[in-house]
């Protein structure tokens, strides 16, 4: 069981606390507001008021037994940048941190954040694919560049075997699995034959996803 403590309780902290309940982690719950923390009450093992940028608060938290620190702070990101500094200072041993723009992943890293996360960015490139394309029906973010796709197989890829269509080299794509009747077969050979109307999983660029699955 992990012990996670996570700063800032609005809508998207109130989504991760009711995530992480369902994996049976050890919650606490800080924010400035008492309101937002009687939201999320029943999904957490505690709650309390405080401020993320009050060096003394955090340190009677006792950081450094936290096995992962979340800042979710939306709508005050200098008050996100001094939490991350002050969660590094007092020896966090994994800090995660909001941002909405580059420019803010790149000083949030720089001063201490492990990985920073786009909630705005990330859900607004699955509504687009979803929106934008027949073909694709779900997306993972991997890093910067790559993201794995659920995809309807094209047309011209049915019939035929993993080593003819030899995606990896060609368009460096691969091929991680294939979903038949909602069961997921994750070992596939070069003899693998795709089929039409199939939902594939696939690891590749973004401007390799719309160039073959976004445009049907």
């Amino acid at each position: 069981m992990k012990n996670i403590l996570i700063i800032g309780m609005g809508r998207f902290g109130y989504h991760i606390a009711q995530e992480l309940n369902k994996l049976d982690a050890e919650i606490l719950a800080v924010d400035t507001s008492e309101s937002n923390l009687q939201k999320v009450d029943k999904y957490v093992s505690k709650t309390l008021i405080g401020d993320g940028t009050d060096f003394d608060f955090l340190r009677s938290l006792g950081i450094n037994t936290f096995d992962e620190c979340i800042v979710t702070i939306g709508d005050n990101f200098q008050a996100s940048l001094e939490t991350v500094y002050n969660l590094k200072f007092l020896g966090a041993r994994k800090i995660t941190a909001r941002a909405s723009k580059e420019s803010q992943n790149n000083l949030l890293t720089k001063i201490g954040a492990d990985l920073v996360v786009y909630p705005e960015k990330q859900l607004a490139k699955w509504t687009a694919l979803h929106c934008g394309t027949n073909t694709v029906y779900d997306f993972m973010d991997l890093d910067n560049q790559y993201g794995i796709y659920e995809v309807l197989t094209p047309k011209d890829w049915a019939g035929k075997t993993l080593a003819e269509l030899d995606l990896r080299k060609k368009y460096n794509i691969n091929i991680i699995g294939v979903k038949d009747k909602n069961k997921m077969k994750m070992v596939l050979g070069p003899n693998f034959v795709l089929k039409e109307n199939e939902n594939i999983l696939v690891v590749t660029k973004e401007e390799d996803a719309n160039k073959f699955f976004s445009k049907e």
